[in-house]
């Protein structure tokens, strides 16, 4: 008889995806029971605090479930113990999130806020986690490590050190700052290792097989670290039901689904399980998933969507981002549905994030239409505030408008193009739009990042009608303008027909991230082509692993 896996201890409250964890624990070979009550955190073992969002709301619900006297008492046991994200913050004095909230104090020091005043906050990507030359649970130089966070522990040499802590670092915009600790039994990563591929599931086996525990602090030799955050490729699949029921990922051109034959049929690409694995295999950064189907006359609870999360969470360990129907409904029966209910349903299935589109340009007209004043009811807040603003992605689908001056032709905020419209304007500015960019708004896309950033928007994915499905290249104008807009991570989508077109938008612009779709699932090209060539035009990408 085969003996049952080895068992980890998962304290549970409300933490965002988990389900990406435990699928991680399981493909090392453990196996998973979770903490309910401060009470069985003493029959634990190996304990793991899993954690995104906000310093205050983690160590407030641990706090009022009486966890905390329990999981010291399991530090001070000398039990293994591992906190990620804001599980590596809790054991800190504090944060500036949250001053009035004290954290465990097993690391001296408080945790500060990424200066926001030259690069985009959150830190969102893959960067390093450098140990430099001692052994830490098999983190190593060359590999990438996936963070996203705003709030940082700012390293200092010696200081941590002299309180018995093994450390690793990254850099972010001139900022160094803690990327793992580790003493004794107890390791905290800043990044997510059950999002790092590989190179975090490495992690995970070294702090549950004890190995990691067992060399810690040790000399060892290896190439010299990689530089800091990387570019990252993303792959879109837009995901809805061809004609004959089926889920398919299909691509728009200019967001027209159909083929261009007399049948129109929906143009059928692949199965979205399958295609986001080998994305995944091929060194894809992050997989979204925009489902473009409403699928109304179905349950919530039945949705395609979280089946397609569940399985794809099995076998790829980047980060996930839906979009598609997050927004306040009515269920089958007639039962209303938050939109904050149907994003806990994604999360709980495997998305890290999940992106509001349409319902996020009405907000954005509220906001401006009350004076720039948040209401604290749109999906948008009441999301980020459960789940953190690194949780909530807005797509945008904006559209040229062509005028003749940027003085009296329009109130919106116009640009001076190096492509003039068809009559010759040298100006212009983006629409709006909603309904999959089949109604216009009179919203520009300045006032709609910037409205809902106030909202807690985390990151903007800028699409452009105009490029969509054209392989002609980024609109490098619509990205650099929304960049000036906003202090948020941008991901620059539409246009992406061959590799130098992500060397384009890398290089000519602060774009944070860029995404393809049509290349890659027509198979014209591959992410791993992709950033080869990026590496070889000397840009910083993270290089996939193989397997564990």
């Amino acid at each position: 008889m085969v003996p049952p896996p080895p068992t980890v201890h998962l304290l549970d409250y409300v933490a965002g995806n988990v389900r990406s964890l435990v699928n991680a624990i399981e493909k090392v070979g453990y196996s998973v029971e979770w903490v309910r009550s401060p009470d069985e955190v003493a029959r634990a073992e190996r304990l793991i605090l899993p954690g995104v969002g906000h310093f205050g709301h983690c160590l407030g619900q641990l706090a009022a479930a009486g966890f905390l006297p329990a999981v010291r008492a399991h530090v001070d046991a000398g039990k293994p113990f591992m906190g990620i994200c804001v599980g590596l913050q809790a054991l800190f004095e504090g944060s500036s999130e949250d001053p009035a909230v004290p954290g465990l104090g097993f690391v001296k020091g408080t945790l500060d806020r990424f200066d926001d005043e030259r690069k985009a906050v959150p830190h969102i990507g893959w960067n390093s986690a450098n140990a430099s030359g001692k052994s830490l649970y098999d983190l190593r130089p060359e590999s990438k490590y996936y963070y996203v966070h705003s709030y940082k522990y700012p390293y200092v040499k010696g200081q941590l050190e002299d309180q018995g802590w093994t450390v690793a670092t990254g850099s972010y915009g001139g900022e160094t700052f803690v990327g793992a600790v580790a003493k004794g039994n107890v390791l905290a990563t800043q990044f997510h290792p059950e999002k790092s591929g590989v190179a975090g599931l490495r992690v995970l086996k070294a702090f549950l097989n004890g190995e990691g525990a067992k060399t810690l602090g040790q000399e060892v030799a290896g190439p010299a670290p990689t530089g800091g955050l990387t570019k990252r490729v993303i792959a879109c699949l837009d995901v809805r039901t061809n004609d004959q029921g089926d889920l398919v990922v299909t691509k728009g051109d200019q967001y027209d689904v159909r083929e261009k034959t007399d049948q129109r049929g929906v143009r059928n690409l692949g199965k979205p399980v399958e295609l986001a694995r080998k994305y995944y295999e091929q060194g894809a950064d992050e997989v979204t998933f925009l489902n473009i189907t409403s699928f109304r006359d179905c349950p919530l609870a039945d949705l395609p969507m979280l089946e397609i999360l569940r399985r794809t969470s099995e076998t790829v360990f980047v980060p996930l981002t839906i979009g598609g129907g997050i927004r306040d409904t009515v269920d089958t029966d007639g039962t209303k549905v938050s939109a904050l209910e149907i994003a806990t349903m994604y999360f709980k299935s495997g998305a890290d994030k999940v992106s509001i589109g349409s319902d996020a340009v009405l907000a954005a007209e509220e906001y401006h239409a009350g004076g720039r004043r948040l209401f604290g009811n749109t999906a948008i807040e009441q999301i980020a505030r459960a789940y953190g603003n690194q949780a909530v992605v807005v797509s945008v689908d904006p559209k040229r408008v062509y005028v003749p001056n940027r003085t009296d032709a329009t109130r919106h905020n116009t640009i001076r193009t190096r492509f003039p419209g068809p009559r010759g304007e040298e100006y212009c500015w983006y629409a709006c739009t909603i309904k999959g960019g089949r109604e216009t708004r009179d919203l520009d896309v300045v006032e709609l990042v910037q409205a809902v950033e106030a909202m807690g928007a985390g990151e903007i994915l800028l699409n452009c009608i105009d490029r969509d499905g054209t392989n002609s290249g980024f609109d490098l104008e619509l990205v650099e303008q929304v960049k000036d807009a906003v202090r948020i991570p941008v991901i620059a989508s539409s246009g992406a027909g061959n590799p130098a077109h992500f060397q384009e938008v890398f290089e000519k612009t602060r774009t944070d991230a860029a995404l393809g779709a049509g290349m890659f699932h027509r198979g014209e090209y591959t992410v791993k082509q992709v950033k080869d060539y990026l590496a070889e035009k000397g840009l910083e990408v993270r290089k996939f692993e193989g397997e564990l």
